[in-house]
């Protein structure tokens, strides 16, 4: 039986996705998405870590990236 893992990633986008089609006609989006995480120390002082998640997706869910997708959404 084969395992499933799913995420949700909720942040902004780094750049506009790159959509690309493979010699099969297969669409393939590649875009980054930045989460941001904010917290107070222990002095009181404001921490922050942004990390960064390099997205792929194929098929017809590539090609809805390409058309509604951009820069800091």
């Amino acid at each position: 039986m084969a395992s499933v893992n799913k995420a949700i990633i909720v942040g902004n986008l780094g750049r506009d996705p790159e959509v690309r089609f493979t010699q099969g006609g297969q669409a393939m989006a590649r875009f980054s998405v930045a989460t941001t995480d904010t917290w107070m120390d222990r002095e009181g002082g404001r921490q922050e870590r942004t990390e960064w998640y390099n997205i792929v997706v194929w098929g017809r869910q590539a090609e809805t990236c390409g058309e509604y997708l951009s820069k800091g959404r």
